[in-house]
């Protein structure tokens, strides 16, 4: 009774705790061991919980409690280090998961000596499931290690495994909930031009985190409980240096960094070049970092330009080790403001070396003032192929080492018969594998049909001939086996992509029907929920413009969807970068039309609204006749209820094309949407990326760009030269009326997805009417050469506009001329 009164008042003070120290992210799980304390310690506002409140989650051979009265000088943890739990043998914490997804694993260590144990000649490993975090460790002072791990099921377990003739010990442990988007899945590579994909599912250890230019960053000043540390201990050297403080300068606007990114304390100072006294300065600035060889390391450098006066005053280049990963760098034109907050990611090939070398240093660049700075760097170790952080040893949570004897005797009686049982599984799983073969041609893929007939662009399911429920989504579950079979049992050679989710194979169903299949990986929590929001939506919507889901596999713990090949990849690839031909001026409005249709159809053909929340062009697939379909639904969200205008959401999206006020308000409408496609309208004018820090200044992000030129009235000048001679005036003129209006600052400004769709249409046969009086239908008024007679609107023929209207079902109107159909969308009875 007295313990349970206790853990009451434990959580009771938790609650007061967080309520004193509100911060903008709450942790679903937070877990705060003092161990071995009798008592709840406080430490930076952060409520500890007694060591017997703790017991519960841990399981031990034997209970062993250290404390010492030896005082750790000027250590902000030091309360924490006056008790430690000792463990004798293998011994594990078992911690229930609310959320799953990354969280910090911090580990305290402080060696003291109690009764027979020697904590500094303690030896000992620390592991997860999944991941080795420490082998053969000791410690001789008191440390801190930081790890962040993806959990993927309702649990997580810590094991403490001593070594031989040794034990463990901990002193205080921590398990807290990371945001979902502190840490992307990818990065770019130091080495390569190819990014690097798959950081999600990476377990981390934090080897440097440095706030450069500043003091110590505590963890009650941070927004994660993260500790940042001064850089002038690595620094090469410090005369080359100085340090900048400029804290209310620090701007954090949308598509940069946030604040649980880092605090406003670390963009507010910097590092700076040494060089404001010597123009002709020419030297880098430089630190160096301890780190272990044999594996990659994730770095993210944070900039924010305190020190500039005006815009486009500060060039620099980055570089990690002898390699230049930034050059020329202008903060401002990222965002077109000061001080904007803002970081890089960049994973490096295998460490050769045991130091790692990050410096600053003077663009080349003509008319420059030699300078450079850096605001604050975080160096993370990234597990190796056997899923370990240390090299040495692979994952065990087994016995302690008494009964290695034992397992070795039973081992060799248990192979023995293992043998015999071994040839009686081979000879069953042949005859099981006949009765499949024999099973499987009975099998065929059915496609649902909503009005009656079979198509194409309807979902398709794994059946014996009988057509399941769409409500039913097990209906869409495909076995293992056959997925296996369709991509050559996942043939490297086959990879069409790669993504975020995981890789993309080219495959083939048994009975000839192509089929794209995107195989997530199973560590990544993000992609567990995008695998579920994805079979949720695709299993409802049907529409030509919406990629079909023909099914999925679960089984064996994977994430496996399968869809309708898209013979002609994505929109993007046919923009640039890929070599592929151009697509003429109508090509492209046919694409752009196709995708507004898809993209009205999420927003008015459900009950409620559904928001895409990733609109780009490499999310817009074309098939083998060009025609476009929307995919990629992982982001989506269900809009808001009827009497409401928006929902609250954290803001995910794609760097470029993210909607300034969603960001700024967390407030998603579908209003959202189009301001993203508003952008990619601009991508297929253009042809080129929608951020390119590789451009001028002035052109980095083709947004702000564009909308410069068409204010002016001159658009025309920033085509893509394969355009040339293509277009009519008269159609880029709406064009370009359509993506201004797209990306209005304000959402309730941007005309909804209907009025998107009617202009690109009404685009489009301006682009295909015939003008009254041309003597060559065929020829002459094209951007280049602007002809006086279709500069006026009201002189082209009405029935140029006309189309024939003829729709066979209310839930596709991907076939209907919006022209004729528009006014009936404005009215209350339409859709």
């Amino acid at each position: 009774m007295g313990c349970k009164v206790f853990e009451l008042l434990f959580w009771v003070s938790s609650v007061l705790c967080l309520a004193c120290f509100a911060r903008a992210f709450t942790p679903a799980d937070n877990y705060l061991i003092d161990c071995g304390s009798p008592t709840n310690t406080t430490v930076g506002g952060r409520l500890f919980m007694a060591d017997i409140l703790a017991s519960k989650l841990l399981s031990a051979p034997k209970n062993v409690i250290g404390n010492t009265s030896k005082a750790v000088t000027s250590s902000d943890d030091s309360p924490l280090y006056q008790t430690a739990r000792i463990f004798t043998g293998v011994s594990k914490y078992a911690f229930s998961i609310s959320q799953r997804g990354r969280h910090w694993i911090r580990l305290y260590f402080y060696p003291f000596v109690y009764a027979s144990y020697d904590m500094n000649l303690a030896k000992f490993a620390v592991s997860t499931e999944n991941h080795v975090l420490l082998s053969s460790f000791s410690v001789q002072a008191p440390l801190v290690k930081e790890f962040s791990v993806d959990v993927t099921t309702n649990s997580l377990a810590i094991t403490f495994s001593p070594s031989e003739n040794s034990f463990a010990f901990i002193n205080a442990l921590e398990v807290v909930s990371v945001p979902d988007q502190l840490i992307p899945d990818g990065a770019k590579s130091v080495k390569s031009s190819v990014g690097f994909q798959g950081l999600m599912w990476q377990a981390l250890e934090t080897v440097a985190r440095v706030n450069m230019g500043g003091p110590t960053v505590s963890v009650e000043n941070d927004t994660l409980w993260r500790t940042w540390v001064p850089d002038q201990h690595f620094l090469v050297e410090n005369n080359l240096a100085l340090s900048i403080s400029n804290t209310r300068a620090v701007n954090y606007v949308a598509g940069g960094s946030t604040q649980e990114i880092a605090p406003n304390s670390v963009y507010g100072t910097c590092t700076r070049m040494n060089s404001l006294s010597d123009p002709n300065s020419n030297f880098n600035v430089t630190w160096v970092f301890d780190v272990d060889p044999g594996f990659q390391y994730l770095l993210r450098f944070h900039f924010c330009d305190i020190v500039s006066n005006a815009l486009n005053q500060l060039y620099f280049n980055v570089f990690i080790d002898s390699s230049m990963v930034v050059q020329d760098l202008d903060l401002s034109t990222l965002f077109n403001v000061l001080a904007a907050a803002y970081y890089m990611d960049f994973v490096t090939e295998s460490a050769a070396s045991n130091k790692l070398r990050v410096s600053i240093g003077p663009s080349d660049l003509r008319g420059t003032y030699p300078d450079a700075i850096l605001n604050g760097l975080e160096i993370m170790k990234m597990n190796n192929s056997d899923g370990s952080l240390t090299g040495l040893g692979t994952v065990n949570t087994s016995g302690s080492s008494s009964k290695k004897k034992v397992s070795a005797i039973v081992g060799v009686s248990v192979g023995v018969v293992s043998g015999v049982l071994l040839a009686g599984v081979l000879f069953m799983f042949c005859r099981k594998r006949k009765r499949l073969a024999r099973h499987r041609q009975s099998k065929t893929w059915i496609p649902i049909s909503i009005n009656g007939g079979t198509s194409h662009t309807m979902g398709s399911k794994y059946s014996k001939g009988t057509t399941a429920s769409l409500n039913s989504n097990t209906g869409y579950r495909i076995p293992f086996l056959a997925v296996q079979e369709a991509t050559n049992n996942f043939d490297e050679s086959w990879v069409i992509g790669i993504g975020g989710f995981g890789k993309v194979y080219k495959g083939e169903l048994n009975d000839g029907t192509k089929v794209a299949v995107k195989r997530g990986n199973p560590w990544s929590q993000q992609g567990l929920a995008e695998f579920q929001t994805e079979i949720e939506m695709l299993s409802q919507f049907r529409h030509r413009h919406l990629v079909s889901l023909i099914g999925y596999c679960d089984e064996k713990n994977e994430m496996i969807l399968i869809y309708e090949y898209m013979e002609n990849g994505t929109l993007k690839s046919h923009l640039y970068g890929s070599g592929h031909p151009s697509l003429s001026w109508k090509q492209r409005l046919e694409i752009c039309v196709g995708a507004a249709r898809g993209l009205h159809y999420l927003h008015t053909g459900y009950a409620k609204a559904v928001i895409h929340r990733d609109v780009k062009s490499a999310n817009i697939l074309l098939d083998e006749n060009l025609m476009a379909k929307v995919a990629d639904f992982g982001l989506s969200k269900t809009g808001p209820e009827i009497d409401q205008t928006h929902v609250s959401t954290a803001v995910k999206g794609s760097f470029g094309y993210l909607d300034p006020e969603y960001f700024r308000r967390q407030q998603l409408t579908e209003k959202s949407d189009v301001y993203s496609f508003g952008v990619v309208l601009l991508e297929v004018l253009c042809a080129r990326p929608v951020i390119d820090p590789t451009l001028p200044r002035e052109m980095v992000n083709l947004a702000e760009w564009a909308m410069k030129w068409q204010k002016r009235g001159q658009l025309e000048q920033i085509i893509d030269p394969n355009l040339t001679g293509d277009i009519r005036p008269n159609s880029l003129r709406k064009f370009g009326e359509t993506a201004e209006k797209c990306l209005a600052d304000i959402g309730v400004n941007r005309p909804s997805m209907g009025d998107v769709l009617w202009n690109l249409e009404y685009a489009l046969q301006l682009q295909e009417a015939v003008v009254r009086g041309d003597p060559e239908e065929n020829s002459t008024n094209m951007i280049g050469e602007l002809s006086p007679q279709i500069k006026n609107f009201s002189e082209l023929d009405p029935t140029a506009f006309s189309a024939q209207f003829e729709v066979s079902s209310v839930d596709d109107l991907s076939g209907v001329s919006m022209s004729k159909v528009f006014s009936q969308l404005l009215k209350s009875e339409g859709r």
